[in-house]
């Protein structure tokens, strides 16, 4: 009697599982350059190459609007559509901009969550940890900006800065 409980509890969870599987597609960015930013349905899911090869999304399957970032390059804004226990490969090369004028000075950032987004000017610059060290800086033209770093989880840090030529501001 025991014996044939375990086994339908089993077989009931092999069910489960596998509906949950019907019920989930996946995407996966190839996107040049990796370190785009990629925003699924309006939301920050990490920079693109953490979902080339062994990485992938779970999404619901039907349609997702999709929405590629990147400071240096045009935006990129297309729909996919995702199916049920598939893959959906995204594959795009995006197209470099013009170069800005300086007198330049860096934005560094910390936070614990190294693929926390950083928005300057509520504009998508990349994730902390491209940022996060002092051989790794955000240029930016001297001036006024907003920064907020939005991690996965918590609220956002939001602080107004000043970038001053040849100096590097920090945003904690």
């Amino acid at each position: 009697m025991i014996v044939k409980f375990v086994t339908i509890a089993a077989a009931g969870l092999m069910a489960a599982a596998s509906l949950c599987a019907q019920q989930t597609g996946y995407l996966k960015a190839k996107v040049d350059p990796g370190r785009a930013g990629v925003f699924v349905d309006g939301k920050y899911v990490g920079p693109a190459a953490n979902f080339r090869m062994a990485r992938k999304y779970a999404l619901s399957p039907g349609e997702h609007k999709i929405k590629l970032v990147e400071p240096r390059y045009e935006e990129i804004d297309t729909t996919v559509t995702i199916q049920a226990g598939k893959t959906t490969d995204l594959k795009q090369t995006m197209k470099a901009l013009p170069l800005p004028k300086g007198p330049f000075g860096k934005l560094r950032t910390e936070n614990p969550d190294k693929f926390a987004a950083v928005y300057v000017n509520e504009h998508y610059m990349g994730h902390v940890d491209e940022f996060s060290n002092p051989w790794q800086a955000l240029e930016l033209p001297a001036g006024d900006y907003s920064v907020q770093i939005a991690p996965a989880s918590g609220q956002p840090i939001n602080q107004k800065i000043k970038i001053e030529p040849g100096k590097t501001t920090l945003v904690k």
